[in-house]
């Protein structure tokens, strides 16, 4: 049955009211998965800052201006963000009535230097408050910050693994609601943290909806729609309505500013996705393999009634129904590991998305380094996003999938090893190549979604999504630290970004080509590997 499942149900491929109302609910349930994923750019930024020096030092505006040493980073001189001069040693010469200068012999170079005992003055121009700022997460805790984003995308690993067996074993729908209720609570509940540890544990909590709402949403679009509705939604109408959240999540953070408010707003676009669970369906053909014909059935009538279509007086061939050898389909972790026509597969595109998200995010959380406002640069780099979709888009509808992904990442991989030439020379330049390298990069996920929805069957398919999206998530969890990278080398993030993009290429010589071929459902349906 399952192997003529889509000439089956061929009276539901024509475009109508039916997939119009999926296809619209699906992309609004997108939205708060894009609102969500950079939340840690913004709730985590480090403003510029300096030690703070207490009003009871009673000390000159020039004392005050001098009071903070200079320092070389990267070839600029820059004032120390962890430490100052001996405040006693300065208080003394202010009380003198000297004034700071070389008239006067007071050599600043040779003065004693302290770190920071009455906190941090940290600048406004762009945060007027963020978790960094209020819990002091700097200098000697600066290490706490990145841990923090750790932990965020570590939920975001445990709850692929968990969801994807959920999914496959009890439904597609259940987990796709549960992800957004847990989008909703934690992301409001962070407003009330009132510790660093509170908050890292509450973020832990946040990460497990965000990845395994958007796998839940990629997974049933793919088994509800067919045909050219299904790659539309894949790889342009749902990127682009999570590029939609991250636009909305730049401008909210512009204007709000204050990373309390900012959590609470959060929450919003999850609470309005609550009226989904009456109007979504489950999959019908996650119904079908898991033996419940009726209930399949039952949905596509539905359907062909919504649409003005007439649907055969038998879907379902009778003689399938036999619930005892569903009961052991496969649907679990091991499965993709078991099997050697699976575990290939699974195995070359575990090493592909982690690669590639190493990419994403570590462009993600090196921005801050970069030339200009740091809400237009996060703006700049949403907007391409719409640009690589759609141009992912173009490619899956008629081009190989493998050619797709290996020209997009190629010309990521390019443009992001050419950054070590222009970045201390040309920062405009930089920007671009940057933004030229988020394109590949990003339109090459794209396609690789689509690709790794097209190479698994129904039966594992939301399991082998969520795995390879823990996979994107353990990359996600380095990215962060890419950034430190930069005290042994300024150019050694970008070079580890380009080169991993440029692995995945030949990564993906190895998998095999589903261009205009049907959606398996089952194992022995999966296209052999390429050698």
């Amino acid at each position: 049955m399952m192997q003529n499942y889509e000439n089956l149900v061929s009276f539901l491929k024509t475009w109508g009211p039916y997939q119009r109302r999926i296809f619209s609910l699906l992309c609004l349930a997108v939205i708060p998965t894009g609102y969500n994923l950079m939340s840690p750019l913004f709730l985590l930024a480090t403003p510029v800052h300096t030690c703070s020096i207490p009003a009871h030092a009673n000390l000159t505006q020039d004392w005050i201006q001098i009071s903070i040493p200079m320092e070389l980073v990267e070839g600029h001189l820059k004032r120390s963000s962890c430490h100052r001069f001996e405040l006693a040693f300065i208080q003394n010469q202010s009380a003198l009535g000297l004034r700071p200068g070389p008239e006067l012999d007071v050599l600043l170079s040779g003065l004693k230097q302290e770190v920071c005992k009455d906190g941090w003055t940290f600048s406004k121009e762009h945060y007027e408050s963020t978790v960094v700022t209020e819990f002091s997460l700097v200098c000697e805790d600066q290490w706490k910050g990145p841990l923090t984003s750790v932990a965020y995308f570590l939920g975001g690993l445990c709850g692929c693994f968990i969801s994807g067996q959920i999914s496959d074993r009890l439904g597609r729908k259940p987990v796709l609601l549960g992800s957004i209720a847990l989008l909703s609570i934690f992301s409001g509940t962070l407003a009330l943290a009132p510790s660093w540890e509170v908050f890292t544990v509450l973020f832990f909590m946040l990460g497990l909806g965000q990845i395994s709402c958007y796998v839940a949403i990629f997974v049933l679009g793919s088994e509800i729609l067919m045909g050219p509705t299904r790659v539309l939604f894949s790889s342009l109408a749902m990127p682009f309505s999570c590029a939609l959240g991250m636009l909305l999540l730049t401008g909210t953070a512009y204007l709000v500013q204050t990373w309390r408010l900012l959590a609470l707003i959060l929450a919003l676009p999850g609470l309005a996705c609550v009226p989904l669970w009456w109007f979504l369906p489950e999959s019908p053909r996650w119904l079908a393999c898991r033996g419940h014909q009726r209930e399949a059935e039952f949905l596509l009538r539905l359907a062909a009634l919504e649409n003005r279509v007439e649907a055969p007086q038998i879907i379902f061939p009778a003689k399938v129904e036999n619930p005892a050898r569903h009961k052991s389909l496969p649907g679990g972790f091991l499965d993709l590991l078991r099997m050697q026509k699976v575990r290939h597969v699974t195995l070359i595109l575990w090493l592909i998305w982690f690669s590639l998200n190493i990419c994403y995010f570590g462009m993600s959380f090196n921005m801050s380094g970069l030339y200009g406002n740091p809400f237009l640069n996060y703006f700049l780099v949403s907007v391409v996003e719409l640009p690589a979709y759609a141009a992912s888009w173009l490619a899956v509808r008629c081009l190989y999938r493998r050619l797709s992904f290996t020209g997009f990442s190629l010309l990521g991989a390019l443009a992001l090893l050419l950054i070590q030439i222009t970045m201390n020379s040309h920062p405009k330049v930089t920007l671009i190549l940057v933004l030229v390298g988020k394109f590949g990069v990003l339109a090459g996920i794209s396609v690789l979604y689509t690709y790794s929805g097209e190479l698994y069957p129904t039966v594992i398919r939301n399991t082998a999504m969520s795995s390879c999206g823990a996979f994107s998530r353990m990359g996600s969890c380095v990215s962060p630290y890419l950034l430190q990278l930069a005290v042994f080398c300024q150019y050694l993030p970008w070079i580890i970004v380009g080169s991993l993009s440029a692995i995945s290429v030949l990564l993906c010589v190895f998998l095999p080509e589903t261009f205009s071929r049907p959606l398996p459902d089952t194992i022995q349906q999966m296209a052999p590997m390429q050698r």
